[in-house]
């Protein structure tokens, strides 16, 4: 058996660094022997399980539909609420002007009858003015014939 140190000049021993080489070589390619088949167990494992990538694009597929509807709801909802809440100020401008318009003819209407009071009042007076004998004495004028004759 070989020594694993040898004499050198100076008279210490060294390592004998050729069998130690070979040996941590050795060591070196086993274990990159070992490697690379456990990382060819690996993928072979890996290509030969089951696929659920299907599975994942349908969910997927669904939740972008499902997202393209809801944002769809939401843009139709947006617009139809601001086309109803235009729609009731409009009603609401159009009641507005139909009261304001009503509440001018009755106050046209209240001033043609104030008018009209007026003028009947004016008429009445016309008429007792215009009278031969004052009311107070119509009764008397009554009891009197036409004609002269009581």
């Amino acid at each position: 058996m070989m020594n694993k140190f040898d004499d050198n000049s100076d008279g210490m021993k060294k390592p004998a660094l050729k069998q130690a080489g070979e040996a941590d070589e050795f060591e070196l390619e086993q274990a990159l022997k070992d490697f690379k088949s456990s990382v060819h167990a690996w993928s072979d494992a890996t290509y030969s399980r089951p696929r659920t990538a299907k599975g994942a694009a349908r969910s997927r597929s669904w939740r972008l539909a499902l997202g393209w509807a809801m944002g769809c709801l939401l843009v139709a909802g947006s617009v139809s609420g601001g086309l109803f809440e235009r729609q009731h100020r409009q009603e609401q401008a159009r009641i507005a002007a139909q009261q304001r318009a009503d509440q001018q003819q009755r106050e046209l209407r209240a001033q043609q009858e104030d008018g009209q009071t007026d003028e009947a009042l004016l008429v009445d007076v016309d008429s007792d003015v215009s009278q031969q004998v004052p009311s107070a004495m119509e009764p008397l004028v009554q009891m009197m014939s036409d004609d002269g004759t009581k």
